[in-house]
């Protein structure tokens, strides 16, 4: 199966400290991809990296064949991103938060009106698309900015912690839509969770970074069976260390490196 994301040995520098340390992965295209690590690890830097938001000090990332760095307008065209912190606006309404996204990505304007109402009805969202957003609830919002994030039609999802605050329904909900989207149109999602029950339920594969590197690359079953335990949440804790993380602490053994 062909690899829509390829990172080769990347490493971003600040100052004297390597908050990413030649790390290299790949992720398939279809598959849902976690990527998790404790406070401090590198997974908020390489994920930036991703998506052009930093430039590498070194090393390589294709995303659908694009390099990020030499051919970044086409790199962006290829991904929807939702970030962890609200990027709505609240004074505008769903269906003028998605008029705006599809100017700025240039979606013709015929194009642009029947994706975004096809998209709306998908996340049911469609009968308040004329409402502003402020009056929108948590789990309605994160709808929108999926579907907003979705509108160019990309390959590839990137999504930052996408269920953070949402109560279990809402949260099921959105991973409903996520998962028949990837059937659906054959979608790549790449996400980051603190929630280790929605990555071991819902990831095809795992990547764990800790220091700067990744320490681990297998599905939720694997990591538990590298690891000896019973949950996706003990292989974590035996992986990177018990220990609260304020950015620098060791963590625990590594198995591997990938």
């Amino acid at each position: 199966m062909e690899n829509v994301i390829k990172v080769k040995n990347l490493t971003k520098i600040f100052r004297d400290f390597t908050a990413v340390d030649d790390i290299s992965f790949s992720v398939k295209r279809g598959e849902i991809f976690a990527f998790l690590g404790p406070n401090g690890a590198g997974k908020t830097t390489t994920i930036k990296m991703m998506t052009t938001i930093l430039k590498p000090t070194s090393g390589r990332i294709f995303i659908n064949d694009n390099d990020v760095v030499s051919n970044q307008a086409a790199a962006r065209k290829s991904f929807g991103i939702v970030f962890q912190e609200p990027s709505l606006d609240d004074e505008l309404t769903a269906y003028e938060n998605m008029e705006y996204h599809g100017i700025l990505y240039q979606v013709p304007k015929e194009k642009r009106r029947i994706k975004t109402e096809n998209l709306l009805k998908f996340f049911q969202l469609f009968e308040r698309r004329n409402e502003i957003i402020k009056k929108f609830s948590g789990g309605m919002r994160r709808r929108l900015e999926i579907a907003r994030a979705l509108l160019h039609q990309p390959k590839i999802l990137f999504l930052d912690e996408p269920t953070v605050g949402l109560d279990p329904q809402t949260r099921n909900r959105i991973w409903s839509y996520i998962q028949d989207l990837r059937k659906r149109e054959d979608l790549t999602v790449f996400f980051t969770t603190h929630l280790m029950e929605e990555a071991e339920r819902e990831a095809d594969r795992i990547a764990i970074i800790d220091h700067g590197q990744i320490i681990a690359l297998n599905s939720p079953k694997g990591l538990e069976e590298e690891t000896e335990t019973e949950s996706l949440e003990e292989a974590f804790l035996v992986l990177t260390g018990k220990d609260i993380r304020e950015g620098g602490e060791k963590g625990g053994p590594r198995i591997r490196n990938i």
